[in-house]
């Protein structure tokens, strides 16, 4: 589904125009205005509501507590002053303050034991790990050094350079071709058994539903001088029962990643025109008068709830997360950017971006000019450090708040956003305070909240940037501070990917990562390949570096975690600022598809400096790069999510979304009118089975049936 015609192409990275930044749309315009900078910086001052005070509405008022003792940052807590409320305190006074705001003591770290060999064992797994590492490196620079002169030379290499050097997917796809032809792969494709998917199954349906598609296209050749609805016809219900049947999330291995990891381009041809068929038999579902709008609307959300949906994730990553921009590019020149988009630390910034500007902004945009907008880490080091002395972050919020807000259009919320562009923007947050989940903004979760103020809580690392309060903005366009005002930290602490919480709101059970963090990249290593990157050794039968090298680099990283995950069930980790660290290491940071971009050994030195257009326009290609491999793959599942959701785009065309009709069938709202539970299939309750309904809890059951009759009367008429 990719476009290979260049016609949905942006400027290339390297081209003359993407370096002149005139022609950057809004280039030169703030969009943030004074008043709401000052609200932010007004809720940042502002001291946290006590826990026990008794409005927690005063606080937007400025009534909270004056005696409400925070912290000035993470690592300068406040003390207060033994003259608060009067000239002195008693001796008595200052031991009962004393005991008061004594740590409570922690029940799972008492005892002996524990407190005997805490620091003994701590050291111990601690060098363990350090010597795991530094073999790990070791092995990753072994293979490194077998690739680079036993798999990439002669011939092979000469075509993988040709590779690398494209800055279009057109050219890329032809030279992935060239590559695959010299090494064999052409041959794999053929060959319809693989050990990854069940080809009998997908043989087996794919000669049923083209069966099916060419019955029902001669039909319609004879009867195209009929017009309006007919009956359905045997074939249309038996390749509606086949749709139903095989479009469903991997249905029998045709979405693993394994299928298009033994070839730069394409996967098995079964698979391909297997798609391709599905792709078509749901297309006539769609544009079949056959089927009752009622039972085609059913339908097709019920193949929208098997088959889910695609998200991109952007992981944060400090400065590396401007790679995040070529992978962006290279899906939005190909017209397969998903609509559900979630960012993180820096990767919010690059989604925010996203999520408010249409395709068309977006293209002029993603070049190399860019770069200069991007001044987060402008001051010198004679200004940050005086600063980050004083209060314990190297940036300054307000000063953040002002260069973010341009990449967010201003004040805009994630209701505005989403109907902006129709994306999808989700950024993750965790709380200052150690024990409340971590939160996923979004246009469902938090509507009205401000994104640029999410943004900078997403990327508020400790000692790099101060915990931040969100924002919220009111009917009339006025700011204030968001859930009382309580402050907010980088999500990637706790969830870099948060795919539990989108597949929760938004069914996504399909995923693009596009992974940088440098503590994370380093580890991202396919054994036997990855999406539209084989192994090269031996016709793609081989390891990356021999199965020794791919052995020891699997057992040494299997290894590493699993000491890190005693150290953090044994709570033998200190834990500064009240924050598990464990979890930057343990959570979960990879999806369905995986791109990380090669990141080099300077990219570590300018970890926390912003890109010039040169270095923008490098990492804009390397970006691309890494996401050329994966687009046949993602080509594949979209133009199959997409053609379903036409389909409940038509369907649903006089139904206002959220009302009763949207929810229930028609058959549902009769059965319910009747009194039975049509849409759960339970029994009705009767006398025997519980105390019966109140003459009040009788009537109300009557209106609330009398209510709904009414709706769908109205939406008849409609």
């Amino acid at each position: 589904m990719a476009d290979l015609s260049r016609s949905t192409d942006g400027p290339s990275p390297d081209s003359q125009e993407g370096f002149n930044e005139s022609l950057l749309p809004d280039f030169h315009r703030e969009f943030i205005s004074d008043a709401d900078l000052k609200v932010f910086a007004n809720a940042l001052s502002a001291p946290e509501p006590s826990p026990s005070t008794d409005d927690l509405s005063a606080f937007h008022n400025g009534l909270t507590s004056p005696f409400f003792i925070t912290a000035q940052n993470d690592w300068a807590p406040v003390h207060p002053s033994s003259k608060i409320g009067g000239k002195g305190k008693r001796r008595g006074d200052r031991k009962s303050g004393r005991r008061s705001t004594k740590r409570s003591s922690d029940e799972t770290r008492e005892g002996y034991l524990y407190t005997l060999l805490k620091w003994p064992m701590l050291a111990i797994v601690g060098a363990w790990v350090a010597g795991l590492g530094v073999g790990y490196l070791l092995t990753r620079l072994y293979i490194s050094l077998y690739e680079h002169f036993i798999a990439w030379r002669g011939k092979r290499g000469e075509l993988r350079k040709k590779l690398q050097s494209t800055t279009h997917y057109t050219d890329w796809v032809k030279a992935a071709r060239e590559l695959d032809t010299f090494l064999g792969n052409d041959k794999w494709k053929v060959e319809d058994a693989y050990a990854y998917y069940d080809s009998k199954t997908v043989r087996r349906v794919l000669d049923q539903i083209r069966k099916c598609r060419k019955k029902i296209e001669e039909e319609q050749r004879l009867l195209s001088t009929e017009t309006g609805a007919s009956q359905p016809s045997k074939s249309i219900e038996e390749l509606k029962g086949l749709i139903e049947a095989c479009v469903k999330n991997n249905f029998v291995g045709v979405e693993n990643a394994r299928l298009y990891g033994q070839t730069y381009y394409g996967t098995k041809n079964l698979v391909q025109q297997f798609i391709d068929e599905v792709e078509r038999g749901v297309k006539i579902l769609v544009d079949t008068k056959q089927i009752p709008m009622e039972e085609k609307r059913t339908l097709f959300k019920r193949l929208h709830t098997n088959y889910g949906r695609t998200a991109l994730c952007l992981s944060g990553g400090a400065s590396f997360a401007y790679y995040h921009f070529g992978v962006v590019k290279a899906l939005l020149d190909a017209d397969l950017l998903p609509e559900v988009i979630t960012g993180t630390s820096g990767g919010a910034l690059v989604a925010a971006l996203v999520a408010t500007r249409t395709n068309d902004e977006l293209k002029a945009l993603l070049v190399p000019a860019l770069a200069g907008r991007i001044k987060a880490c402008e001051d010198p080091f004679s200004v940050w450090f005086p600063r980050w002395w004083r209060t314990g972050a190297r940036f300054d919020s307000l000063d953040w708040a002002r260069k973010c807000s341009w990449f967010c259009r201003g004040s805009m919320t994630f209701r505005e956003a989403y109907e902006r562009t129709g994306r999808i923007l989700n950024v993750s947050c965790v709380p200052a305070d150690p024990h409340s989940p971590t939160i996923l903004t979004n246009y469902l979760t938090s509507p009205d909240c401000v994104i640029w103020s999410a943004v900078l809580a997403s990327a508020a690392v400790p000692g790099i940037l101060n915990p931040v309060v969100l924002l919220t903005k009111n009917r009339d366009g006025t700011l204030e501070p968001y859930s009382f005002g309580h402050k907010w930290k980088d999500g990637s602490l706790r969830t870099d990917i948060p795919l539990k919480a989108l597949n929760l709101h938004f069914n996504v059970n399909f995923s693009i990562v596009s992974q940088v963090n440098p503590h994370i990249n380093l580890f991202f290593f396919s054994s036997r390949g990855s999406v539209g990157q084989p192994v090269t050794h031996r016709r793609g039968r081989g390891w990356r570096g021999g199965f020794l090298g791919s052995a020891t680099e699997q057992y040494l990283k299997l290894d590493l975690n699993k000491w890190l995950k005693v150290l953090r069930h044994l709570e033998l980790l200190p834990r500064p600022l009240g924050q598990d660290w464990s979890e930057i290491w343990l959570q979960k940071f990879s999806g369905t598809i995986t791109v990380w971009p090669r990141t080099v050994f300077s990219d570590f030195w300018r970890i926390l400096s912003d890109p010039d257009p040169k270095q923008l326009s490098k990492m804009l290609h390397i970006g691309q790069q890494s996401a050329f491999a994966i687009l046949k793959f993602l080509g594949n599942r979209i133009k199959v999510e997409r053609m379903i959701e036409r389909g409940r785009r038509e369907t649903r065309v006089g139904i206002r979304r959220g009302s009763i009709e949207s929810i229930m069938s028609e058959d549902d709202m009769r059965s319910l009118l009747r009194g039975n539970d049509g849409i759960s299939g339970t029994d009705t309750v009767t006398d025997d089975d519980s105390d019966g309904l109140a003459s009040g809890d009788e009537f109300e059951v009557a209106m609330e049936k009398e209510e709904l009759l009414g709706n769908k009367e109205g939406a008849d008429e409609k």
